[in-house]
């Protein structure tokens, strides 16, 4: 950047006329140019506007995920609204999806990386994750993520009606994330479990029998079974498991800056009602909430490895 701007004050004495000079960040050329150049970037970079003097923060995130993308707008919405509530103290920003969608072990893995191609991302908290990983610990979903109702065909609906206890359940596979945290927290819980490094994919091994029911959190299951409705799916209505399961963001772990004004937007939106305004008008949410107070539902509690609160 001291290249560009010596650059550009040397034409002014030399009095040349140019038109502003901006840097591109290699995030955005990581973008622009995924599908032809290595994946490379770096943590998020300031850009600075020569005519305004200001400094600009870009960021990237993971991108919606086709079936989820309903709910997990919500997401992105929640770290605009972060940003906006602290660009008069931290300057103004540039926020953008990744173009491509990938494992969420991969974004775990370029958040952790000091050239990676995304700079924050949502995910459960594990100690793994942790490790690698700054968490910034205000939960985005209130509580809704520790709790999980099933998705499952039309055509085993008494089955699941039958089912009373773990013991029960444990007659039936489970479909999960090969990496998510919930897989470790039902196979300790003694269920059996199917799993796929791909989101989409699973909604495919469910219908083709592969696994028997596919837990989902209550804020989610609403969207993703409207997205499946060819596939003969149905929420299961008696059942619910609940474990801790909080949702943060994260970022890279010497990325302190980002993190502390994520902290800060978030809990300046708390405050003033912005956070719980946004949160009740995302689709499927206040629908989740109520669904956690059913008195039709058993809730079938998992031991949890983690001490994690949500």
């Amino acid at each position: 950047m001291r290249r560009y701007l010596w650059l550009y004050c040397t034409l002014l004495l030399l009095g040349a006329s140019s038109p502003a000079i901006t840097a591109q960040s290699s995030t955005s050329q990581a973008i622009t140019n995924s599908s032809t150049t290595p994946l490379q970037t770096t943590t998020p970079t300031f850009t600075a506007d020569v005519a305004t003097n200001e400094k600009t923060l870009h960021i990237v995130t993971q991108p919606l995920e086709v079936s989820a993308q309903a709910h997990e707008i919500y997401f992105y919405q929640l770290l605009e609204l972060a940003l906006e509530k602290t660009r008069a103290t931290h300057g103004p920003y540039k926020l953008e999806r990744l173009k491509r969608i990938l494992s969420n072990q991969r974004y775990i893995a370029e958040v952790s990386r000091d050239d990676g191609i995304i700079d924050i991302t949502w995910t459960m908290i594990d100690e793994e994750r942790e490790k690698k990983l700054l968490p910034i610990k205000i939960s985005l979903l209130r509580g809704m993520n520790s709790y999980r109702v099933f998705l499952i065909r039309q055509e085993d609906k008494e089955k699941f009606r039958a089912v009373n206890t773990l013991e029960d359940l444990k007659k039936f596979n489970a479909g999960s994330g090969s990496v998510w945290p919930d897989t470790s927290i039902l196979q300790n819980n003694g269920l059996p479990v199917v799993t796929s490094a791909h989101y989409e994919l699973l909604f495919t091994m469910l219908q083709r029998k592969r696994f028997d029911y596919f837990p989902r959190g209550v804020y989610e299951v609403w969207t993703e079974q409207k997205a499946h409705v060819d596939k003969g799916f149905i929420i299961e209505d008696s059942l619910m498991f609940h474990y801790p399961a909080p949702i943060y963001f994260f970022v890279n772990k010497k990325n302190t800056r980002l993190a502390e004004r994520i902290e800060r937007g978030l809990q300046i939106a708390i405050e003033d009602g912005s956070f719980e305004q946004l949160f009740f008008s995302t689709p499927g949410f206040e629908q989740g909430y109520k669904e956690i107070h059913n008195p039709n539902r058993r809730i079938l509690r998992l031991n949890a490895l983690n001490h994690y609160d949500d």
